[in-house]
């Protein structure tokens, strides 16, 4: 059997990133989870910070670079993906927000994404719910139901009766992940028609 694919796609800016830091647990619990199925998984990181200069080039001129345009197809070739994102004025870091415009329409189609943020204070963690979840339902993947925030006093803590600890955050939101990666269907991309320019053009006129 094919290993599976999972792309992590991480916002984080600085190095060492507590961004990265969750985006590296989260792809080490889906692993496991994987790995108790009997499944295995190749994982591939994008590292957005590497990208930003190749993305705004992108978003200027309509043409990704060779960089950018592997790691673009890395993530529409995945058979899951973790997009973590750190927070910028309660919501996606625009440089996040930019990487998916970039994706081809329909590239994550029936894809399962784990979604995740970090911030500075839980003051600001709904900002899975209200930011980050509709842009991913937008983009029509199947978003598993854990999504996982990470503030600074949450690492190395255990959390509360509620929402237990970041750990078993982590632990639950991969086990989804893997769920829905190891069992999901095929999605069937529909056939792209191409209309030529003088086509387009000619209708224009005639309009």
């Amino acid at each position: 059997m094919k290993p599976l694919k999972l792309a992590v796609v991480s916002a984080g800016l600085r190095q060492p990133s507590s961004t990265r830091l969750l985006a590296d647990r989260l792809a080490d619990a889906t692993r496991e989870s994987l790995a108790d199925a009997g499944r295995e998984v190749d994982v591939h990181v994008v590292e957005l910070r590497e990208l930003a200069t190749d993305i705004s080039h992108h978003l200027v001129n309509g043409f990704p670079g060779p960089r950018l345009r592997e790691e673009l197809q890395a993530v529409t070739d995945a058979d899951g993906v973790i997009a973590v994102t750190p927070v910028f004025s309660a919501s996606y870091s625009g440089l996040f927000k930019s990487f998916f415009d970039v994706l081809d329409e329909g590239a994550l189609t029936g894809k399962p994404v784990l979604i995740a943020a970090t911030g500075g204070s839980a003051r600001h963690s709904l900002v899975l719910e209200h930011a980050l979840r509709p842009l991913f339902a937008y983009l029509r993947t199947i978003v598993v139901p854990t999504a996982v925030y990470g503030a600074s006093e949450d690492w190395g803590t255990a959390g509360d009766g509620r929402t237990g600890g970041l750990a078993a955050r982590i632990g639950r939101a991969g086990d989804e992940l893997a769920g829905l990666m190891a069992g999901r269907r095929a999605v069937t991309r529909p056939t792209e028609t191409v209309v030529p320019f003088e086509q387009q053009l000619a209708a224009l006129r005639s309009a």
